[in-house]
């Protein structure tokens, strides 16, 4: 089995944005999760994740969080593990001032 140490990165809009896609054949396991607000103003943050396994169900790990200017929020405080097509997706109330970074183990 091979492990690989990957990042995804996504300035968030303020429709659905994909953060990170678990590939086919392959499990991953978020180790990190940051979300920086790069604006002037406070910003909420929307974020969740899809089981493609389950109908794409929606498992919100985080709805309307406030994160103050220049800050970061730390949405996944503990280690989640995605299968094959699950995906992370975020929302912010303002267009492309929430900036996410997410530090994942690929196993295939």
């Amino acid at each position: 089995m091979a492990e690989n140490f990957v990042n995804a990165s996504a300035v968030i809009a303020d429709t659905a944005t994909t953060i990170y896609t678990c590939p086919a054949g392959t499990k991953a396991i978020v180790i990190g999760c940051q979300v920086a607000n790069v604006s002037a103003s406070s910003k909420n943050l929307s974020i969740w994740w899809t089981d493609s396994s389950n109908t794409n169900a929606v498992t919100r790990l985080g709805e309307l969080i406030a994160i103050p200017t220049q800050s970061v929020y730390e949405p996944i405080s503990g280690k989640l593990v995605l299968e094959a097509g699950d995906t992370i997706v975020g929302t912010s109330s303002i267009n492309n001032d929430l900036e996410a970074t997410l530090s994942v183990l690929e196993l295939s």
